[in-house]
């Protein structure tokens, strides 16, 4: 059967960074990231792609009614935003000063954290 290896692409966007939007509806919309969702290569952002849903009464919501909610958006319509300029920016893999493999900026040069 020879080996057969799971590969997973290395996503350069985590959980917690600020991204912009640069296509699709919510196009120029900045966010946090909530969730990535690596399967599929998309990204759930705050306030960004938002889709209505129509939700039955229950125990959280005792009216139901239409609830507005992000969904996840592909990883190729978002871009860091640097968080030095504020622009949205690249991102590259860098050896920092203890050999440590960190994300840089593109434009900026500056490190990610």
């Amino acid at each position: 059967m020879g080996n057969i290896k799971n590969t997973q692409a290395k996503l350069k966007i985590r959980k917690g960074d600020l991204v912009q939007v640069i296509a699709g509806d919510s196009k120029g919309k900045q966010g946090k990231v909530l969730e990535v969702v690596l399967k599929t290569n998309r990204v759930v952002v705050e306030g960004a792609n938002l889709v209505s849903r129509h939700t039955k009464p229950n125990a959280a919501n005792p009216n139901g009614g239409i609830i507005k909610k992000e969904a996840p958006i592909h990883i190729s319509n978002l871009a860091f935003v640097d968080p030095k300029s504020g622009k949205p920016t690249r991102v590259g893999r860098k050896l920092n000063s203890e050999g440590k493999l960190v994300r840089v900026a593109k434009k900026s040069g500056e490190e990610i954290k």
